[in-house]
């Protein structure tokens, strides 16, 4: 499988996956126990809205080649048009993206950076 073959909405199905793991290890690292609360918080940081909100922020950080990536999850042709929904589905396919080609280490720093925006929002 090569990921640059892959559609967009390819790369946003493992990304979405992936994405909220990373959030629910996060929490739950933080100790949080009430399943309430931990709902709560992962909601918050993989909701459509959340994911739309860390794109526009990380959107000039990114390098070419990863905003060609965004972009390609962004305008697949989604049933939904809502901004939220296609900027959170680029934002997906990116996290899909650099995991599926394991550039771990900027996954890594992608993923930290999204939780710094919602941390920060907040």
């Amino acid at each position: 499988m090569n990921p640059n073959l892959l559609t967009g909405a390819d790369l946003a199905f493992v990304g979405d996956a992936y994405y909220e793991l990373h959030v629910r290890t996060y929490i739950i690292n933080k100790g949080i126990t009430n399943l309430e609360k931990l709902h709560k918080t992962a909601v918050s940081f993989v909701s459509r809205d959340a994911q739309s909100y860390i794109i526009e922020i990380l959107l000039p950080e990114l390098a070419d080649d990863e905003i060609t990536i965004f972009k390609r999850g962004r305008n697949y042709n989604y049933k939904t048009k809502t901004k939220a929904y296609i900027n959170a589905s680029g934002f997906e396919a990116l996290i899909g993206y650099l995991y599926l080609t394991k550039q771990e280490e900027r996954l890594a720093g992608v993923l930290k950076r999204a939780i710094e925006i919602i941390e920060d929002k907040e």
